[in-house]
């Protein structure tokens, strides 16, 4: 497969990965009763539950990208709040970097087992056939991020490839590779486990390793925002946020990268171990800050991006006149 064939391809997932992503928010939005919907906002009202839910279902998927657009199709179906789902993206980035400790451990298989159980659901003549679709859109989700990172594997071999992570040793340089590589496969989780493969094979230092992973942050917001596009504003500033947050961390730590980086390497030693901690202590550190302020910050970005913004109530038509005083 020529190098053109392989982004059509890629191309091509990318698109079905968003039209599964719609799909399931509108099923979702069939099939949510209020049940689900008032227990999903009583667990994310709690911005450290949303951020406990969002690092575990990461940490299962391997794919912030995906829970952060999950995330974003939940306010879309109203499932969940603006606010609720700030925690969630906190979380993502922070379960995202399980991946760093387990490079070849991947769920996105999850994908094709979702859409048969969806069809087999449909097919059933009860009433839980109702949830067959959106159990369907749902594997074709993360169906769809399997045929991504596939279809761009091709690429670990190219040469461009290769040689643009190894000029990541200038911090800028690695940050920047990190961001382009992962906006281009729509996974950290790939543009990661290759960074780490490279320095086990000793084609990468550490010292490039680290800001690759830390612009990785950056790159998988691309998923949120394409999914985004055709949702509810509210949707859309929920994949804003995620990308405020990002680069904000990212902007917070890189005056430190190289002191950062040689930091853990003389406390870590093993150049793998010192990417995945330096991956692990990074998100965890901008999580922590963010969700400290979260109160006060939640207020600020729902004005900015216009988020969940009240619908002005309308002026009551006009009555008949109140009666008078009675004439004695």
């Amino acid at each position: 497969m020529t190098t053109f064939q392989t982004f059509i391809a890629a191309f091509a997932a990318v698109v079905l990965f968003l039209y599964g992503l719609q799909g399931f928010s509108r099923e979702l939005q069939a099939v949510g009763g209020t049940v689900l919907r008032s227990w999903l906002g009583r667990v994310t009202a709690s911005r450290w539950r949303g951020f406990a839910i969002g690092a575990a279902a990461t940490a299962v998927v391997q794919s912030s990208g995906a829970v952060s657009s999950l995330a974003a199709a939940l306010v879309d179906a109203s499932v969940i709040t603006f606010g609720g789902s700030l925690g969630i993206l906190l979380g993502a980035n922070v379960g995202t970097t399980a991946t760093a400790w387990l490079v070849s451990f991947k769920l996105t298989g999850i994908g094709s087992l979702f859409i048969v159980l969806g069809a087999l659901l449909s097919a059933l003549p009860l009433h839980i056939r109702v949830m067959g679709k959106a159990v369907f859109y749902f594997g074709l989700i993360f169906f769809a991020l399997d045929l991504i990172a596939s279809g761009l594997k091709p690429l670990q071999s190219e040469a461009f490839f290769v040689e643009g992570l190894a000029a990541a040793v200038v911090p800028w340089k690695g940050v920047l590779a990190g961001l382009v590589f992962t906006t281009l496969v729509q996974s950290s989780s790939v543009t990661t486990g290759l960074a780490i493969l490279l320095v086990q094979q000793g084609m990468l230092p550490v010292e490039g390793a680290i800001p690759v992973v830390i612009g990785a942050n950056m790159g998988s917001t691309t998923t949120a925002l394409l999914a985004g596009l055709g949702m509810s504003r509210s949707a859309r500033a929920t994949a804003l946020a995620n990308l405020l947050f990002n680069v904000a961390g990212v902007a917070l730590f890189f005056p430190f990268i190289r002191g950062y980086a040689a930091a853990l390497i003389l406390i870590f030693g093993t150049p793998d171990l010192v990417v995945a901690w330096a991956h692990l202590i990074f998100n965890l550190a901008v999580a922590a800050l963010f969700l400290a302020f979260l109160p006060l910050l939640e207020p600020f970005l729902r004005r900015w991006l216009g988020a969940d913004r009240a619908v002005p109530a309308a002026d009551p038509a006009p009555g008949p006149d109140p009666p008078g005083p009675a004439v004695l």
